[in-house]
């Protein structure tokens, strides 16, 4: 993973007016990173952040027991200033053992806030609102959600039965503003790796009411949005940013760079969005 990559990709989301990062989430790839490899990234980010937005540290696992051990680590790193953990993949926990997962991670991480995060497109555990609104009241520092659920009921329910302070935020860029119309705050997104400074926008309208503008921003993004997923994430958004300039192309086993009609198809759409800019790419990603 290239050091400098990293920190040049941290400054360039900074600069283009992001509101805080995520090292080493979904899309960049920390399935697949070493441990060494996950905490020297989650370092670099918070190194060439320099306080300047907050930095959130991906740390997830489906072994509970190797999920503290990691927790443990990230303490090791100053200037964090909250951990996203996924569901527990593949065990399929049930509600129960979902809240005792998460909560023995906040009493390890205590006073680091944290965000729950539930995929359960990718995990195959729901975190079903009940759950939710039981580990607030259990553990002070659980202080948000990001929900990538794809169910807006289901974040209209946390909106109706969180306390006001807990923050929700979208994991799904093409339900945002849907997501931030009934009540979410915000957006942790995947399309603000390679548009930052739109997709920042799109939600400060949103939550600023102007929702002719955000509405104008989702319109042209929107394609892009899906494009990201036209095949496994972060494969699609990692050949957009090749062509940027920003980083290479390459992904980890099993996922594999996209076709080449996938890598033309999504050329033409960061053409048409003038998102291409003459430039080196270089290195790998370890950020959202």
């Amino acid at each position: 993973m290239g050091r400098s990559t990293n920190r040049r990709f941290a400054h360039w989301q900074i600069d283009a007016g992001i509101d805080f990062l995520v090292a080493c989430g979904s899309t960049g790839e920390a399935a697949t990173l070493d441990e060494d490899e996950w905490l020297n990234a989650v370092r670099i980010v918070v190194e060439a952040a320099q306080n300047r937005v907050p930095v959130w540290a991906g740390c997830t696992h489906n072994s509970t027991r190797t999920l503290l051990r990691l927790a443990g680590m990230l303490r090791q790193i100053q200037g964090i200033s909250a951990v996203l953990s996924a569901n527990p993949y593949y065990n399929k926990p049930t509600q129960e053992g979902q809240f005792q997962h998460f909560l023995a991670l906040a009493k390890a991480v205590h006073p680091l806030p944290v965000c729950l995060y539930n995929v359960p497109g990718r995990t195959a555990a729901n975190l079903d609102p009940e759950t939710v609104v039981r580990l607030v009241e259990a553990s002070s520092n659980i202080e948000a959600i990001k929900e990538a659920s794809g169910k807006l009921p289901q974040i209209a329910q946390l909106v109706h039965s969180l306390p006001q302070g807990v923050k929700i935020f979208s994991g799904d860029d093409n339900l945002a503003l849907d997501s931030v119309g009934i009540g979410a705050h915000g957006l942790i997104s995947v399309a603000s790796n390679e548009a930052p400074s739109e997709v920042a926008s799109m939600i400060r309208a949103a939550l600023e009411n102007d929702w002719t503008a955000a509405r104008d921003i989702e319109r042209r993004f929107g394609p892009l949005f899906e494009a990201n997923f036209w095949e496994s994430n972060p494969a699609p958004v990692k050949t957009v940013l090749s062509l940027m300039g920003k980083c290479s192309d390459t992904v980890r086993l099993p996922l594999v760079r996209p076709a080449a009609t996938t890598r033309a198809r999504l050329e033409r759409l960061a053409g048409e969005l003038g998102l291409l800019k003459l430039a080196p790419a270089e290195g790998n990603l370890g950020l959202l």
